[in-house]
């Protein structure tokens, strides 16, 4: 799946699948190269086997949470392994995260809910 998305959701299958939650505060240097790594690594993940989609915001100071959704566990693991995705690990604990944390979870259930602008009006 290419994981594209409309806006800030991502277009998922049913579940189950994974979440990949990264919960991250930024070093106040992290400067260009930051934005220019995690997009590259964004557009390389939707090119993985078992991708799905992804889901990513931040706040105006240096608070930001990523979501990465994966068919399998096994996906996660390549993705993980990937020598890209190493350096920019590394990159990160050396010099772009003050704080990060990161689970997975395992998605059994999920809702949405669609309000139309012209709600109410019809």
């Amino acid at each position: 799946m290419s994981g594209a998305s409309e806006g800030p959701f991502a277009k998922l299958p049913e579940p189950p699948y994974y979440a990949v939650i990264f919960t991250s505060l930024r070093t106040e240097r992290e400067g260009v190269e930051y934005g220019r790594v995690a997009d590259a690594l964004v557009e390389l993940a939707r090119d993985q086997p078992g991708f799905l989609g992804v889901e990513s915001v931040r706040d105006g100071e240096r608070v930001g949470i990523t979501v990465s959704y994966w068919r399998d566990e096994a996906s996660i693991a390549a993705w993980k392994r990937l020598a890209v995705h190493l350096g920019a690990q590394r990159a990160g604990r050396e010099r772009w995260y003050e704080h990060y944390e990161l689970r997975v979870a395992r998605v059994e259930r999920a809702y949405s809910s669609v309000t139309s602008p012209r709600a109410g009006l019809e």
